[in-house]
Formats: C-alpha cells, sequence, structure tokens
C-alpha cells in the first residue's frame, strides 16, 4: 500500500463536502508523507470555497518547520 493509497483511505468526502465555513488548507508541494494531490488539492476540490495555498518548497509539517510564513498566512485569511 502507498501512502497515496493510505491517506485516500482516512479521507472522508462526504465529511469534507459538508464543511460550509471559510477554510484554509495550506499544503507544501514537497510533502513526501502526505502527497499534495491525495490531501491539499483533493480538500480544496472537495470543500465549497476553499483557499488552497501552496507552499512551493514545503515539506510536511508545515506550521512549524515555515511557523512565521504559516502564521503570517492563518492570520491573514482570519482577518478578511
Amino acid at each position: 500500500m502507498t501512502a497515496s493509497t493510505s491517506f485516500r483511505r482516512l479521507t472522508t468526502p462526504p465529511d469534507l463536502k459538508a464543511i460550509d465555513k471559510p477554510t484554509l488548507i495550506i499544503h507544501g508541494a514537497d510533502d513526501q508523507i502526505v502527497p499534495i494531490k491525495v490531501s491539499g488539492e483533493l480538500s480544496a476540490k472537495l470543500v465549497r470555497g476553499a483557499t488552497l495555498k501552496i507552499y512551493q518548497s514545503g515539506s510536511h509539517g508545515l506550521a512549524q518547520v515555515d511557523a512565521e510564513r504559516f502564521n503570517a498566512d492563518l492570520q491573514g485569511f482570519i482577518e478578511n
């Protein structure tokens, strides 16, 4: 089983489709633990009106490895 297949089993599209609040999805393009195709991009398609922010050189754990940028993006989303 690949990481993509394993993660896809945890993702529940009906739950994501039911979200009706402003949603920010931040994902690293270079995340090797949770691939962007089956996580960030899929979630952004399923959550109505979601905002997807991709960190082009970002890896996994963006809130820790790029905390300043992550927090600034989150604060900006909350304030808008």
